[in-house]
């Protein structure tokens, strides 16, 4: 293993929250969300079980609060299978380095994504330019370097299983990054979306804050591909999910969410594609 893994050199804390913040929901008896600020990680397995795995991993300086409720769920000297990523932005890599120094576990991530995760190259910049809210103008601030797992890193295998998770295939859902994926239960009809779709506005300071439900796109300061980000939504949609946890927002289930991915997919350039924005602009 290569002991010479770091975060980007512009990793910092991002002095965001929600009321959300340090709060776990058990979305099903094997599936349980808990929020880091404004992003929520996913831990799968039963309470106590030492089979488990963690999904993303949260803020910029939060490990610490990311071991304490995996340690409430699992036990004191829990430690998990693997991370799986659902893709590399800073929100969801930012206790990553710390996590895998303490537990020296292999992480997944598509192909595709790691060059982002290996120091190979740098996300494109977040865009303040792009029509939204509070958090849209204020991105600038956020991360967007690679950081370097070195040899900690894993493709995920090319068949669409998912290490540990042997009930659960993952899909390529590019748009909001190249290799971002999301993971799919068929038996029960579970996804986890990561920012493939989210359950907030987030681009509004006031609807992450409070975490006001709606069905919208990915997050539209950090999104260089809407054509892409369109044919993944329309995807999800087609599975039918009964329940489903992403980055960012409450998790959904039954009615609510059929009806908001429905919608989502038919109206996709007029819910979640901004008006204008430096990655809207290159592709009109």
């Amino acid at each position: 293993m290569d002991l010479e893994i770091d975060y980007g050199g512009d990793y910092h804390y991002i002095p965001a929250t929600s009321v959300g913040n340090g709060i776990g929901i058990q979305v099903m008896p094997d599936i349980f969300s808990y929020t880091v600020q404004i992003v929520n990680i996913v831990f799968t397995g039963t309470p106590q079980s030492e089979n488990f795995v963690l999904i993303d991993a949260g803020m910029p300086g939060s490990a610490i609060q990311i071991l304490s409720a995996l340690k409430e769920r699992f036990g004191e000297e829990a430690r998990p299978k693997a991370i799986i990523l659902t893709h590399g932005h800073f929100d969801h890599v930012g206790a990553l380095v710390d996590l895998v120094q303490h537990w020296e576990i292999p992480v997944y991530a598509h192909e595709l994504e790691l060059p982002f995760l290996t120091g190979q190259r740098n996300y494109p910049e977040p865009d303040p330019t792009v029509e939204g809210g509070m958090i849209a103008k204020i991105s600038a601030l956020f991360p967007n370097e690679a950081i370097n797992l070195g040899n900690y890193v894993e493709p995920l295998p090319s068949n669409g299983s998912v290490p540990h998770l042997p009930n659960f295939q993952w899909m390529h859902t590019p748009g909001h990054s190249p290799g971002h994926i999301s993971l799919f239960r068929e038996q029960d009809k579970t996804l986890i979306a990561g920012d493939a779709f989210v359950t907030v506005k987030q681009d509004s300071l006031y609807k992450v804050f409070t975490q006001e439900q709606e069905v919208n796109g990915p997050p539209i300061y950090f999104t260089p591909d809407w054509k892409t980000a369109k044919q993944s939504v329309i995807k999800l949609a087609s599975l039918k999910p009964q329940v489903a946890i992403t980055g960012h927002g409450l998790p959904m289930s039954g009615d609510a969410l059929a009806s908001g991915l429905e919608r989502l997919a038919q109206q996709f350039d007029d819910i979640a594609v901004p008006d204008h924005g430096r990655y809207v602009d290159k592709q009109h």
